[in-house]
């Protein structure tokens, strides 16, 4: 897994990648404009911070956000890592973090009034369990998914867990979670149309950015 994320206005010119969550105390080595960060205990890698990343990739310049990266773009960072003596490469992740789910199943949660656990269907062959407690959730709607690695809006990262006890394996995505433009301003699911996208494609947010008129 890789998430990276360039937000020059907060944090200057760094990159942060990330490649596991975060599960108790770090170490962080800085050599030559790269900081590696670590487990504590057991030295697993958790990403790296590239100072003055837009001289690695000058294509940053301009981006604030998430920032996907192809092969070319790794390859140079893994450049940059390796001569900074480091030997824990990135890989590049191609898989879409947004993707369109169908709600296929629905049950009440255990040890909760008011979660649900479904089971969506994120692609032809994939079919994940996502407790959600959005109020208007419901057997055989589309929804958009976020699957493990994706990066909110407001920077929030998913990652596979439990609610209450239950496991979880992404998040079904609702107006205020995706800031859609124009969207209301209130809880519930942005439930996609039926003929918008289908099963498993990247959720396309240019065009999502259009369904709703300016008020």
């Amino acid at each position: 897994m890789l998430i990276a994320s360039y937000n020059p206005d907060e944090m200057g010119d760094i990159l942060v990648t990330i490649t596991a969550p975060d599960n108790g105390d770090q170490e962080t080595t800085l050599n030559d404009g790269v900081a590696q960060i670590t487990t504590a205990k057991d030295h697993e890698l958790l990403g790296y911070n590239f100072l003055d990343a837009s001289q690695i990739l000058p294509e940053l310049t301009g981006q604030n956000g998430q920032v996907f990266l192809d092969d070319d773009q790794v390859a140079k960072l893994n450049a940059k890592l390796m001569a900074a003596g480091f030997d824990q490469p990135l890989t590049a992740d191609h898989t879409p973090k947004f993707v369109v789910g169908l709600v296929e199943e629905m049950t009440d949660h255990p040890k909760s009034d008011h979660l649900k656990v479904t089971k969506t269907r994120i692609s032809a062959d994939q079919t994940v369990q996502i407790v959600c407690g959005s109020p208007n959730v419901a057997e055989g709607i589309k929804v958009v998914v976020a699957r493990p690695g994706a990066m909110m809006p407001d920077g929030k990262i998913i990652w596979p867990g439990a609610l209450m006890g239950v496991e979880s394996d992404g998040m079904l995505c609702g107006f205020r979670e995706l800031r859609l433009k124009n969207a209301p301003d209130k809880k519930g699911l942005w439930i996609i149309p039926d003929d918008w996208q289908e099963v498993g494609e990247a959720v396309d947010f240019a065009r999502a950015d259009t369904f709703f008129p300016a008020k």
